[in-house]
């Protein structure tokens, strides 16, 4: 049998104290150096240490102590020492804490009396206990409240034993009548409880007879009647009509823990939409109520669970659940919208957004610190919203366009994106997007929000107007040309005088030159002169954005600019009869895309254009001198018809995970649906028949299944011994999220008992083994099933390895039996996972450690080396097919995965076909932790090669 414990303190002290000094301060007079004593004995015992010649000291010299803390650390030293021998029987020596247990339980002090009662509850042999029964049942009816609750729990403990009922055969009867005349509410809540556990009828009696007065019962008492329920209900699904009355009618308890409690139990017990609104109201409110965030953070999760199996009744909730939005936690808000935003129905999605636009309004008005964060995630919901419901795109699409110059770039971003998403899947917003945005484009600050933004303007600016405009916004956000100047400054002329409308920067020198006569002269070195113009908009005077990024470096915008200058000049040629303004407004965008060129190589600035950024202002330049038909339709249609593609693909992809979440076990067209409750012939309440059906179309349905699967477990058994060897042992292993069990079979083979047979088991990695091994006793040709625990703290690969040690009567020496290696792979603990490519390029920015892995397989062909590396390394490739159609000899996809930890796993898989038809590139892993970089590493170059 397996040791219990019921004391565990951390210690962490150093060197352990020598016993001899433990025992001096023991016999000594000095009290606190006693308690101190009893302390560093009780933390050794704890630690493994016996100590056993301190008992007989503690005997003489602790036991007639009158100090209380002296006396409660006796007791917790006599309740972790061992008792018995190696055999099970009590030590001779317990003898002599008999009478001194015997004095406290009749010790004038009540505290001594209660802590001893408490004592005796963690007491399991049944030699000590017997001779001081008649003590404890003398306290059942002490004046002290206090006294009486422990004693019943004591009564309780005695009763639970082996021989308990032979030693305590009234107990209930006593109990019982303690219950009917005891007001005392702990100690009435225990005397239930003993019931409870040890006389369940009498427990029930007592409830049902008293059935009228159970909402007038204090908390304690109604927590243990409503585990009992719990219990009796899950026994005898037939009776559960009765008790849900009760249920129900501690719903409106003053406690908020038997009001929670009640709403879990009839979830837990019923089906029926009458239950389940009560109790999803219940938690609502409690929602509400609480001021506590994990109480709420615990709340949502119960609501999210009733979304998931009763979306209906939920539907009807939904403005009370999303009022928790007044927290200001970040994590109750987030869990908030997601439980709303699977709720939502076209009857209540204008209700929904317009609570949304309210709280994206309170946003700007304060100045807290989170409220850029919590702005993101609204405007992430109200996206959700308006791709669900397009008719509600058009009143929120304006709001939200007023945060494209939000200081919170994520923010911004989320808008911008939000934006190109709605004017495609709504036309009839296009017109007044576009007039919008150029308005407000001046006020966008960020580069990636001004990319997007521009990409906007040269995809669906098509009328002639639009068009103009669209120019005009980007010359005026850009500034006056040139960007810098280059002008011969002579001596004594100052550089700014000559730039007065100018923020400039001069950058001059002068130095002697020796002219060919070998005469000395002054030489004037040329300055460049950066401008940043002030821009006048709408009446006000700003700095362009355009022109303040571009002065600051960033020529990958410059050559977005470049982009929608050529887009937009292009469409004009095709909407604008007149070819004077046509050619104007092409040389103007010439001018401004070679004054960025020349800008980029300019020693004016920091680091000169990147080559790429060079490369397409380039070719926009070209463009604009040479147009021929197919290059016209490459820029004008077919960018817009891949974006229309990407979106197309997004949303199947949703509606994909939507049909995977609700798939559900279908039944078979002729099977039978049996209808229990119609065979009753007793009346039934409304509540009760609306359970019984509910139950039978769940059943019908399928959606009653077992909990074990068997065909799955029979594939997770791995043989730990060979068929030979005189034991046989198999293990299924379990993988939890931060544990391992490992339910381990012994069979002995033998015609023999197995004696102190041990389960020896060590661990590699960063596993750790919980429990201490226990010995056995095994008879011939029988089984044994051994439990083991093991903790795990991190995600990578570990290795469990050990061996069972037995002895027989005929053997004198131990037998070793060598188990096989169990590897923990961390396969088992990483599972496909999917997000958005905007999260996957944040958190490869973020995540510090990185695994790179080289490229070395048999396999020729780049998709079917992407499949088996997906296979092999179970994760979700986040790249859409289409992206990874045609042959170019060339393959780039991003996978990703989330462990059991919830840490995230990021691959970029980049490969290359060589001219011998072999695949080179390199497999980078990045996340968090080093483990899981490391240990996907490994699995993937072991595993990479193969699959052929």
């Amino acid at each position: 049998m397996e040791k219990s414990c019921t004391l565990l303190i951390h210690f962490d002290k150093g060197t352990p104290a020598i016993a001899n000094e433990i025992k001096e301060a023991l016999e000594g007079n000095d009290v606190p150096a006693k308690i101190d004593a009893m302390k560093k004995a009780i933390m050794l015992l704890l630690n493994g240490e016996t100590l056993p010649q301190l008992f007989i000291t503690i005997v003489r010299y602790v036991l007639p102590s009158e100090d209380h803390t002296v006396q409660k650390l006796l007791l917790l030293y006599l309740e972790i020492i061992e008792k018995t021998d190696a055999k099970g029987r009590v030590l001779p020596e317990m003898i002599l804490i008999c009478q001194n247990l015997r004095n406290n339980l009749q010790h004038p002090n009540e505290y001594i009396r209660g802590v001893t009662l408490r004592f005796l509850c963690r007491l399991n042999e049944t030699e000590i206990v017997e001779p001081l029964i008649p003590s404890v049942l003398q306290n059942l009816e002490h004046r002290h409240s206090f006294i009486r609750r422990n004693a019943i729990l004591a009564v309780m403990s005695i009763y639970k034993l082996p021989q308990g009922e032979q030693l305590l055969v009234d107990a209930p009867d006593m109990i019982e009548k303690v219950l009917s005349t005891e007001q005392d509410p702990s100690a009435k809540r225990n005397a239930f409880l003993m019931l409870f556990t040890c006389a369940q009828d009498r427990a029930i009696n007592y409830l049902l007879t008293h059935v009228d007065r159970v909402s007038d019962w204090g908390e304690l008492l109604q927590m243990v009647v409503l585990e009992l329920i719990r219990k009796v209900c899950r026994t005898n699904r037939a009776e559960k009509g009765k008790y849900i009355k009760i249920i129900i009618s501690l719903l409106n308890a003053p406690s908020t823990a038997v009001i929670y409690e009640c709403a879990s139990t009839l979830v837990s017990l019923s089906s029926a939409p009458t239950a389940i609104r009560a109790a999803a109201n219940t938690y609502c409110q409690l929602l509400l109520s609480q001021s506590d965030n994990n109480v709420k953070l615990i709340v949502l999760d119960r609501l999210n669970e009733l979304k998931s199996s009763h979306r209906d009744i939920m539907v009807d909730l939904i403005m009370d659940v999303l009022r928790s939005l007044s927290s200001p936690n970040l994590d109750i808000r987030r869990k908030t919208l997601d439980i709303v935003l699977e709720l939502i129905t076209p009857r209540n999605i204008n209700e929904v957004v317009l609570m949304l636009k309210k709280e994206v309004v309170k946003t700007q008005s304060g100045e807290l610190e989170k409220n850029g964060e919590y702005r993101q995630m609204l405007i992430q919901a109200i996206h959700s919203c308006a791709i669900k419901f397009p008719e509600v795109a058009s009143t929120v699409v304006h709001l939200l366009m007023d945060f494209l110059g939000d200081s919170n770039v994520a923010s911004a971003i989320d808008v911008v994106v939000f934006v190109r998403e709605i004017i495609e899947t709504n036309p009839k917003l296009r017109v007044s997007i576009i007039t919008r945005l150029l308005d407000t484009f001046y006020q966008i600050r960020a580069a990636r929000v001004c990319s997007c933004a521009l990409w906007i303007i040269g995809e669906y600016c098509l009328s002639l107007s639009e068009v103009e405009s669209g120019i005009a916004t980007i010359k005026q956000c850009l500034g006056e040309l040139p960007f810098y100047s280059v002008s011969e400054e002579a001596e004594g002329t100052d550089a700014s005088k000559k730039t007065p409308q100018a923020n400039s920067i001069t950058v001059s020198s002068r130095r002697p030159a020796i002219l060919a006569d070998g005469t000395y002269a002054t030489q004037s070195a040329a300055s460049e002169t950066a401008f940043s113009a002030p821009t006048v908009v709408q009446g006000s005077l700003a700095s362009g954005n355009l022109r303040s990024l571009l002065l600051a470096g960033d020529f990958f915008l410059g050559a977005v600019v470049a982009c929608t200058l050529t887009k937009l000049v292009l469409r004009l040629q095709e909407v604008q009869p007149s070819k004077v303004e046509v050619n104007k407004a092409t040389t103007q965008a010439l001018l401004i895309i070679v004054s960025m060129l020349q800008l980029g190589q300019s020693s004016f600035l920091p680091h000169p254009i990147d080559n790429d950024s060079n490369d397409r202002i380039v070719l926009c330049i070209r463009l604009l001198c040479n147009t021929g038909d197919d290059i016209r339709k490459i820029w004008l249609q077919c960018c817009r018809q891949s974006f229309v593609k990407m979106l197309s693909e997004k949303q199947l992809r949703e509606t994909e995970e939507l049909k995977a979440k609700a798939q559900v076990c279908h039944a078979q067209p002729d099977d039978l649906i049996d209808f229990y409750h119609l065979k009753s012939r007793k009346g039934m309440s409304q509540l009760e028949l609306e359970d019984e059906v509910q139950d039978d179309l769940k059943r019908a349905t399928g959606e009653f299944v077992n909990d074990t699967d068997d065909a799955n477990k029979l594939n997770r058994i791995l043989q730990l011994t060979g068929f030979s060897d005189p034991v046989y042992a198999e293990a299924y292993v379990t993988v939890h999220h931060y544990d391992i069990v490992l339910d381990i079979t012994v069979i002995n083979r033998t015609k023999e008992t197995l004696q102190n047979l041990c389960l020896e088991l060590a661990t590699m990695g960063d596993l750790k083994l919980v429990e201490r091994p226990q010995n056995y006793t095994l008879a011939p040709e029988s089984s044994k099933q051994i439990k083991a625990n093991i903790k795990v703290s991190s995600t990578e690969t570990g290795v469990i390895f050990g061996n069972i040690v037995y002895e027989t009567s005929n053997v004198l020496e131990r037998t070793v039996v060598v188990l096989n290696d169990i590897h923990i792979d961390i396969m088992d603990y990483i599972s496909p996972a999917v997000c958005t490519d905007a999260a996957f390029r944040t958190m490869w920015a973020e995540f510090e450690w990185e695994n790179k892995v080289a490229v070395n397989t048999v396999i020729q062909d780049e998709k079917e080396f992407l499949e088996h590396i997906i296979k092999s390394t179970n994760m979700k490739c986040l790249t859409p097919v289409s992206a990874l159609d045609d042959e170019c000899g060339f393959l780039a996809a991003n996978l990703y995965a989330k462990s059991v930890f919830g840490e995230d796993a990021l691959v970029n898989l980049s490969v290359e076909k060589q001219a011998d038809g072999k695949l080179s590139g390199y497999i980078r892993i990045r996340s968090k932790t080093q483990g899981i970089a490391l240990s996907l590493g490994d699995k993937i170059t072991l595993k990479q090669k193969g699959g052929s």
